[in-house]
């Protein structure tokens, strides 16, 4: 139950901070869909998706560099005597999700 709520005031945090705060333009369109932190609290695993699918690697790669200002927010803003090293993974999932749509969607204009 700990780790749940440590896992959802993150994501909150974490989502606000890259959102408001973070001055790279890069960042401005990356969604927070989870993140998972380790039992040891010592990684969280935050999983993003972005709006502009072509500019993914160069938004990790900005997501990268503000990993330590994202985590200096964090000190002030969660419970946590530690805050987690960040890890930004890309979700593939959604992209994916829009992929299957659209091929069920000319499937189904097919059938028509």
């Amino acid at each position: 139950m700990k780790i749940e709520r440590i896992n959802t005031d993150l994501k909150r945090e974490i989502s606000h901070i890259l959102a408001d705060e973070v001055k790279d333009k890069n960042i401005k369109f990356v969604t927070v869909i989870d993140v998972e932190t380790s039992n040891d609290l010592g990684l969280a695993k935050v999983y993003v998706t972005v709006l502009n699918d072509e500019k993914k690697d160069e938004t990790m790669q900005a997501l990268q560099k503000a990993k330590g200002f994202v985590r200096s927010q964090l000190f002030d803003r969660v419970e946590m005597r530690k805050i987690p090293d960040l890890r930004f993974i890309y979700d593939e999932s959604i992209a994916r999700g829009f992929r299957v749509d659209e091929i069920l969607k000319t499937v189904q204009k097919d059938d028509v």
